[in-house]
């Protein structure tokens, strides 16, 4: 969901050429799935269409991304652990540092085991984490 309203955003900002996004998870045994049907069906109901197909993070990705986003403490504590270098461990950075509406210090909510008023909530927070990095996206791009 989160790379899905990021690339709105930066399509709307003019900026989707200069900035490329993906999405990882951090084990295989979701690989080449469509995300929740769930999350897609409450994605729709607000504008977005979720075409990402679930693949794990490889060790390129480490080279190829400036930022690599986790979504909570524990994906956090794995990036950390596989970072190859302390330079690599200087991309990371937790979604939730780039709100500014919601104050979570943790993490991004996993919607997948509660009711659908989940998934809306964990919309809202990327919406408002996206909106904040976007903001520094641009502040890195001089934009």
């Amino acid at each position: 969901m989160a790379e899905t309203i990021m690339r709105k955003y930066l399509a709307d900002a003019g900026l989707d050429g200069s900035v490329e996004v993906d999405s990882a998870g951090l084990e295989s045994y979701h690989e080449g799935d469509r995300a929740d049907p769930r999350m897609r069906a409450h994605a729709v109901r607000r504008g977005y269409d979720i075409t990402h197909i679930s693949r794990p993070m490889r060790g390129a990705d480490w080279e190829r991304f400036d930022m690599i986003i986790g979504m909570d403490n524990q994906n956090m504590r794995a990036l950390e652990h596989r970072a190859p270098s302390t330079a690599h461990a200087g991309k990371l950075s937790r979604m939730t540092n780039y709100c500014d509406r919601f104050m979570l210090e943790e993490a991004v909510p996993d919607p997948y085991y509660g009711g659908e008023e989940g998934f809306e909530y964990v919309i809202d927070i990327l919406e408002d984490a996206c909106g904040g990095l976007l903001d520094e996206l641009r502040r890195r791009l001089a934009v």
